[in-house]
């Protein structure tokens, strides 16, 4: 939806809480007596994209999108329908169908789910804001992309660059029929810049990942997660990769940034455990996962040194919440200690299918999506050392940051990533810029090379809007802070 101005609703549409509590009301008066559990999920998304290319500002997209999801168990059968129509005859035709459908699967679905006991939570949630999104004015907007923009400086080279702003404010009201009743409304925001140069055959860029510096929060956080610095650094970085020699080829140690790290702990911590892939669920369209049920509670997933925690409570990560879609409440726990692996990424009806016990993470993209496994905000706890102390272990290896390519096999288990930066790592010194740097490995012997953890100094927040997965697809956001970290005995390669 384009034309609108910043905060004006299109004509005829009521304010989401004043329609929430409609449709609630609603809900409530036309469901049947007697059956064994109904949700309601009410959604509605509120999103702006503001950009600028070239030194040119790009129309403004604003968009607006609302409706319910409805599920029904009964007779251990479980069936879905979805409805932007949320009057009372749009409430009963949703039930009705979801009904119908959970009577088709009564018998045939994966287990019964009548053996499930599903939570009906009460209670309310709010990203922390300091600065609204809606409460800056459109000036200063326009003002920040035109001074990202600024910092590109003109040079022959720089063939192209771009700064954006992407926006998200949603919120959710989930009932059940055992009053269950939570509101939860939260603030994304997603900046993003990119330089591209090129000269002599050879193309290289700097950027933020595809807005791998997304947070939750308002207007605060273009200062926390350093728009401003990134941008102000990314056209020099871009030119001295043009003239940079080549990656070196070999085994040898890898320093990663906190950036790079999201990358891999999102495919090859993140998709391997969740749990409806462990099942089996994804087998078809996004692959399956070396990990077995018989891994939890003995399998050694990594080295001593690490610790991965599931924490949708972390306020400022882009994944962050109060309850999951399943209505289960949201804790930080533990996934991997010591290197040893605990529990996996299911949410309450995976849980009760594989009889082990998981986290809040059943999570939907939209209204007219259920709720699948998903990993939230996965992280690795800090250590003890700090940035420099890392370098110092290095007697040769090459340090990275940003991602630009990456390939893993269909369990999550043999990848090879490349990044967009990297300098060598000579002596326990940071020497010169390299450019092309990649490197691969099979994931349980990768995190079992942890040799060295960042400490909080070396720590950043970072998240991606993009997590894709599920049939009909979906795409979601997710969270991963980290440390930097350094790994041994790696299988570096360069581009050329």
């Amino acid at each position: 939806m384009q034309g609108l101005e910043q905060g004006q609703r299109p004509a005829g549409r009521a304010p989401a809480g004043d329609r929430f509590e409609a449709a609630a009301r609603d809900f409530r008066a036309v469901l049947p007596a007697g059956l064994e559990f109904v949700s309601l999920r009410l959604v509605e998304e509120r999103s702006d994209s503001w950009s600028i290319r070239r030194g040119v500002l790009e129309p403004v997209q604003l968009g607006v999108d609302m409706g319910g999801m409805v599920t029904v168990h009964e007779g251990g059968g479980v069936g879905y329908a979805s409805t932007s129509d949320l009057s009372p005859s749009g409430l009963r035709a949703a039930i009705d169908a979801a009904r119908g459908w959970a009577r088709r699967s009564a018998g045939r679905a994966v287990f019964d789910f009548r053996s499930v006991e599903m939570p009906h939570p009460t209670g309310s949630y709010r990203t922390p804001v300091i600065e609204p999104w809606d409460a800056v004015p459109t000036s200063e907007k326009i003002a920040l992309l035109r001074e990202i923009d600024g910092m590109f400086p003109v040079d022959p080279r720089v063939v192209e660059w771009s700064a954006s702003l992407y926006a998200v404010r949603t919120r959710v009201r989930y009932l059940t029929s055992g009053g269950g009743d939570v509101e939860q409304e939260l603030h994304h925001l997603a900046p993003d810049l990119l330089v591209v140069a090129h000269a002599d055959g050879q193309t290289q860029k700097r950027g933020a990942s595809g807005r791998g510096i997304s947070q939750q929060g308002g207007w605060e956080v273009i200062d926390r997660v350093g728009l401003r610095a990134r941008a102000a650094r990314a056209t020099g970085e871009a030119l001295a990769l043009l003239t940079a020699p080549e990656c070196p080829s070999g085994r040898m140690d890898l320093l990663l940034d906190p950036g790079q790290m999201m990358l891999q702990i999102h495919e090859s911590i993140g998709h391997p455990l969740e749990l409806d892939r462990i099942l089996g669920d994804e087998r078809n369209y996004a692959g399956t996962s070396f990990v077995t049920l018989d891994m939890f509670g003995s399998y050694q997933y990594g080295s001593p040194l690490l610790n991965v925690t599931f924490d949708p409570t972390r306020a400022d990560e882009f994944a962050s919440y109060g309850w999951d879609d399943e209505g289960n409440t949201a804790e930080r726990c533990h996934i991997i200690k010591d290197g040893l692996l605990l529990r996996p990424l299911g949410g309450v009806i995976s849980q009760r299918r594989a009889g082990i016990a998981g986290v809040a993470n059943a999570r939907a993209s939209s209204w007219n999506r259920p709720p699948i496994d998903r990993m939230a905000n996965l992280n690795v706890e800090p250590g003890d050392k700090s940035f420099d102390q890392l370098v110092k272990m290095v007697e040769r290896g090459v340090y990275m940051e940003s991602n630009t390519s990456w390939s893993i096999d269909d369990s999550r288990n043999k990848f090879q990533f490349g990044c967009e930066y990297a300098r060598l790592i000579e002596d326990g010194e940071l020497k010169g810029v390299v450019r092309n740097p990649n490197y691969r490995g099979i994931s349980a012997q990768f995190w079992r090379s942890l040799k060295g953890v960042g400490d909080a100094g070396t720590l950043q927040v970072n998240g991606t809007p993009f997590c894709g997965k599920g049939e009909p697809n979906q795409i979601i956001r997710v969270g991963h802070a980290s440390p930097a970290c350094l790994f041994a005995d790696v299988d570096v390669f360069g581009g050329g």
